[in-house]
């Protein structure tokens, strides 16, 4: 069943390029394990759809990631959305679209995010927030973090405006 989740998913992205009047351009597809080095701050397995961008120019890459990121994050979510619809759960998969090394380099400043709010929190006592973030690197910070047993995230404000918090548990303050 994973074979043919990933072989759609591939099929919808190349379409979707397509349709954008983008050169034929490669879709590589493979499955990548939560403890893989590109998907560490991704819950559970993903389907890696990855862009090869050498038949792009730079222009293209940057109109398909847009600001932010924002742009590749809406073709992410299209793509979870329009492949996952009207499936039962055990028939869904969860999608991670890929160009230019950009969800990589991402993740890994999202990482050194969490680490600093870490150091703060830990230091100071105080709360942490993350401001900027994405809905999806909101829940992947929240998942990186979910681990420390000192530590609680939750999100504050509403959109566009809305934050990541990080705070000591209330249990180690009152223990305290």
């Amino acid at each position: 069943m994973m074979d043919d989740n990933i072989q759609r998913g591939q099929h919808w992205l190349t379409e979707f390029l397509n349709l954008a009047s983008l050169p034929s351009t490669h879709i590589t597809a493979d499955l990548k394990a939560a403890d893989s080095s590109e998907a560490a701050l991704v819950e559970g397995d993903s389907i890696w759809l990855t862009i090869d961008d050498q038949a792009l120019t730079a222009e293209q890459v940057d109109a398909l990631l847009g600001p932010n990121g924002s742009r590749l994050d809406a073709i992410q979510y299209l793509a979870n959305t329009i492949l996952n619809l009207g499936r039962s759960a055990d028939l869904q998969s969860a999608y991670t679209v890929e160009l230019a090394g950009y969800r990589f380099r991402r993740q890994a400043e999202l990482k050194a995010l969490a680490e600093e709010a870490i150091t703060q929190v830990r230091e100071t006592g105080g709360e942490f927030e993350m401001e900027n973030l994405s809905s999806a690197e909101r829940r992947q910070v929240h998942t990186f973090l979910k681990d420390f047993d000192d530590l609680e995230t939750y999100s504050r404000g509403k959109e566009p405006d809305r934050r990541l918090v990080v705070k000591q548990t209330s249990t180690l303050l009152e223990e305290e």
